[in-house]
């Protein structure tokens, strides 16, 4: 697949933006601790508020006891694609600094590390696929997630597999997306619809 038939861009920026996507089809091999240890480490190395560093990663890798804790958290629609991801993650962020003052940012903080992590995941030719369809409330409760912690989102993770193995309707969106123009989301001065 040749990205550049999907995406253009307005102006220069590394090719590594465009070529992360987020594919669907994964082929069900495992993958080592060690790639999820460096998605993880990238995730790290994010920018913070105050450094607080706020994100965490509950994860959980295929044929490990965990996995169909994780899987059942998922929306039927994502159990069809993700039942062959090799690792399922659920994001957090700590609403609060060390010392209990409210954190205002930190969904924003945990959007950088995610965005950190998929990068990473990019440059080793993994498929890194986030998502919102799984249940947060279950997650909070299943994973013991502390009150002050806030349920972000959930990732898939896994070797590239064939579109052909997703159902029809999957298949005809397993393409790199296009993206709003800068126009569209940079407003000088005001918002302005």
């Amino acid at each position: 697949m040749n990205i550049g038939d999907f995406r253009k861009t307005q102006h220069d920026i590394n090719e590594i933006f465009l070529n992360r996507w987020s594919p669907r089809a994964m082929s069900g091999e495992e993958i080592a601790e060690a790639e999820l240890f460096s998605l993880l480490e990238a995730a790290r190395w994010a920018p913070s508020s105050n450094n607080n560093q706020p994100w965490r990663f509950v994860y959980a890798r295929r044929n490990t006891p965990f996995w169909s804790t994780f899987f059942n958290l998922l929306a039927e629609g994502n159990q069809v694609w993700a039942k062959n991801a090799a690792a399922l993650i659920v994001v957090i962020s700590k609403t609060t600094f060390d010392s209990g003052k409210p954190a205002r940012t930190h969904s924003y903080d945990a959007g950088a590390a995610w965005g950190s992590f998929a990068l990473q995941g990019s440059l080793m030719n993994l498929v890194v696929h986030g998502m919102q369809g799984f249940d947060y409330d279950k997650a909070k409760e299943v994973l013991f997630i502390p009150a002050d912690y806030t349920v972000e989102a959930m990732i898939a993770v896994g070797r590239q597999g064939r579109k052909e193995e997703l159902p029809a309707h999957l298949q005809e969106r397993e393409f790199p997306s296009t993206r709003k123009a800068v126009s569209a989301i940079a407003l000088e001065g005001l918002f302005r619809q």
